[in-house]
């Protein structure tokens, strides 16, 4: 039995291929490819000897440290189809990882087009009296029908293309000079020449073979061994082809005959016809390789939903190997168009923006997960995070060194897709590295958020003790506009039904997360059984937070009935004694219709609960529901004499507070303040007014203030129990 089990799993794992077969042949003949053949002479032309190896050198080490940061995430997890840009979704989420797959998908599609109008162009060179646009149509063609037949048929191919390199590459060393020259160290001169970054971005694009490999990783018998493997021999064996090569080229002919002439290999070569079939061989094999790579790439993308609803049928395979023969038609279309549309130095620049993304946001990625030391982040090959971060600076720098523009464009281009994502609100299975993040930077600001707060910086964290979302809504609304991003809130229910397990508990407080996002509310949310609301509500006081971040301000709706009134009191007394300011939000239920226009604020001095108040007042105000809203301060005085005195004190109190809040001094005469109150305030939209502190009078005296303002319309009651000069926080 265990003899037969074991040759099941071998069975299993020897139906995809291998590292040599499936990451580094495809990944060497991309790098060994249109760019060696027709314009690597150009490149040693233009910066001479020593420019060509600093550009060969510079374009390496980039692709050598993504590599590195390929390797790492490639080992971290199983790797399917789709390759980076299912890396780059698995570690920084679905919109990071759509943006960079779609430029990914276009980069790979116009390296076809690429491939094959370099392999058009070297037939014309031989035989000018054909069409070069189409030949690159033709070979669009012949590749797309190769890759739609099989991986593993397209794989076999290319080791013919492989050893028709190698034999290209013999035939150029044991060459001869086509002219007697010195060796030009920098290059033709500045009249026939172009800029150094300028050549870089033509280059580039020779560098960036590592991408046909992992876009293969859904074929591969074991990716997360071969895509580390099979990318460093290819980087490595590339690397020493490129450093070998500007030294053949610069003796053997001069700067601006190895610019003016394409197929200048073919003349220094010992056998020119063997640079042909090299060049032939390694054009197609890469437009083979991009063209198996690119749709796959699609395909991913289409099976996460990242596209169109339309565009859903380019997810589908086909066939034991899952062929993307839908997505291969539709690259067939693109590429095509983008031949038709452009040449060789147009379309090469522009690939080298795109793979830059992709490469920078494959580095962040690596590096963001490994300064962040995620449990789940565990990868058999190990980087330092300074490694990957000097990666995605090395591209952002090449890119806006080459073009700045065009950067900018670029990073337009990726934001835009991931807003279109984000705003679609695609539901995964699998997070992104963003929660990691947030939970590093929480943990480091609670460990220096210390316990003694400091007016300067204080922030309400309210508590809004709810019950049922729909059945008070008004408080939360209400919550909310007190919030507007400055501030903590906590929408928080009491269950009181007996019988309620955990898991029912998270379930609700998910479905009230959801519904409160649906209506646009942060807040976090939390739910607790109890015996009835006040228990459940002084538990909540009690046990809620984290660290020295708990709720310091309580809102809660007002009770109407008059048996609970003595346990609702106990509750406010309890909170206050806790330290937490109160906030008693006695309103109309519908608060959309209700104007927001005129606030009045009953004034009673800085102590106590007047700072708070006018704090209050000030962050309703800059919402957007109260924005237009007139702000009072009314003060009650026994006559004339004591208005003009308070008037001074309360004036330059409203230029200290850089307020531009109007005021008002009532002379009381023989009416009592209740009667004042109804009479001044019975339009105004919202009443802030003061609590005294609880004490043992306090159900007559809450009783008592209920009927006082009956009148009013909507009213907020303030008690600041937190141990803080709320005077502070105001000037």
């Amino acid at each position: 039995m265990e003899n037969k089990t074991k040759k099941k799993v071998s069975l299993v794992k020897g139906t995809g291929l291998g590292t040599f077969a499936g990451v580094f042949t495809p990944s060497i003949l991309t790098i060994l490819g249109v760019i060696m053949y027709l314009r690597f002479g150009w490149v040693v032309g233009n910066v001479g000897l020593v420019g060509s190896l600093i550009i060969v050198t510079l374009a390496t080490s980039i692709t050598f440290l993504t590599s590195l940061s390929l390797a790492a995430i490639a080992t971290d997890q199983q790797v399917k189809i789709g390759g980076a840009y299912y890396m780059i979704s698995r570690s920084l989420g679905i919109e990071s990882g759509g943006a960079v797959g779609i430029s990914l998908y276009l980069a790979q599609a116009l390296s076809v087009s690429m491939y094959t109008v370099g392999f058009a162009e070297s037939i014309v060179q031989v035989f000018p009296q054909l069409n070069e646009k189409l030949i690159a149509v033709a070979a669009i063609l012949f590749v797309a029908g190769v890759a739609l037949i099989s991986a593993k048929v397209a794989s076999r191919v290319q080791y013919f293309i492989l050893a028709a390199i190698g034999i290209s590459l013999i035939s150029l060393i044991f060459g001869s000079p086509i002219e007697s020259t010195e060796i030009e160290l920098w290059g033709a001169s500045s009249e026939n020449s172009v800029p150094f970054w300028v050549v870089f971005a033509v280059f580039f694009p020779a560098v960036t073979g590592i991408d046909v490999g992992v876009n293969m990783s859904g074929d591969l018998k074991d990716a997360g061994k071969s895509i580390p493997k099979g990318t460093f021999m290819a980087v490595g064996v590339g690397y020493i082809v490129y450093m070998a090569l500007p030294v053949i080229l610069a003796t053997r002919a001069d700067a601006l005959s190895l610019i003016e002439d394409p197929m200048i290999m073919r003349r220094i070569a010992f056998w020119g016809d063997a640079i042909l079939i090299g060049v032939w061989g390694a054009t197609l094999s890469s437009a083979l390789g991009s063209t198996m790579a690119a749709p796959r790439v699609l395909q991913a993308l289409a099976r996460d939903g990242v596209l169109p609803s339309v565009m859903a049928r380019l997810g589908k395979g086909s066939g034991e190997e899952n062929l993307p023969r839908i997505g291969t038609l539709f690259t067939l279309i693109f590429t095509i168009t983008a031949v038709l549309l452009g040449d060789l130095n147009m379309i090469a620049p522009v690939l080298t923006m795109f793979f830059l993304t992709a490469y920078g946001v494959l580095n962040i990625s690596a590096g963001v997960e490994n300064v962040i030391k995620s449990p789940s982040f565990r990868p058999r090959f190990k980087v330092h995070w300074f490694f990957s971060l000097l990666g995605a600076a090395g591209c952002i720098s090449a890119m806006i060194l080459i073009n700045p523009l065009a950067t900018f464009f670029a990073a337009i281009f990726v934001s835009a897709i991931f807003f279109w994502i984000k705003r679609r609100n695609l539901k995964k299975t699998w997070g992104g590295v963003g929660r990691g993040i947030r939970l590093s930077l929480i943990r480091s600001s609670l460990m220096r958020l210390g316990e003694v707060a400091d007016p300067k910086n204080w922030r309400p964290h309210f508590l809004v003790l709810s019950g049922a979302p729909l059945s008070r809504w008004h408080l939360i609304a209400m919550a909310n506009s007190f919030v507007q991003e400055n501030a903590l809130m906590t929408v928080a229910t009491v269950l009181t039904r007996k019988g309620i397990n955990k898991k029912r508990v998270i379930q609700l407080e998910r479905h009230t997360r959801e519904f409160l996002s649906r209506k646009n509310i942060y807040s976090l949310v939390r739910i607790v059984p109890a015996a009835n609301p006040y228990i459940g509500a002084k538990t909540l006081v009690d046990h809620y937070g984290l660290g020295s971040l708990v709720p310091n301000t309580i809102i809660l709706g007002d009770t109407r009935v008059e048996s609970h009134l003595p346990d609702y009191c106990d509750m406010i007394n309890y909170f206050f004694r806790s330290q937490r300011n109160v906030m008693i939000l006695d309103m109309e239920e519908d608060y959309k219709a209700n104007p927001k226009e005129k606030i009045d604020l009953w004034w009673g001095g800085l102590q106590l609960n007047g700072a708070l108040m006018i704090v209050m007042a000030h962050m309703l105000q800059r919402s957007l529901e109260w924005r237009d809203a007139n702000l009072t301060i009314k003060m009650v005085v026994p006559n004339e004499a004591a208005a003009k005195g308070a008037e001074r004190n309360l004036v330059g109190m409203i230029d200290k507070m850089r307020s531009n809040a109007s005021y008002e001094f009532i002379i009381a005469g023989d009416r009592s303040f209740p009667e004042i109150l109804s009479e001044s305030s019975h339009k105004a939209d919202l009443v802030f007014l003061g609590l005294k502190e609880p004490d043992d009078e306090y159900v007559d005296y809450y009783r008592n203030l209920q009927a006082n303002t009956s009148s009013l319309k909507n009213k907020v009651f303030i008690l600041a129990g937190e141990d803080i000069n709320f005077e502070e926080v105001l000037f």
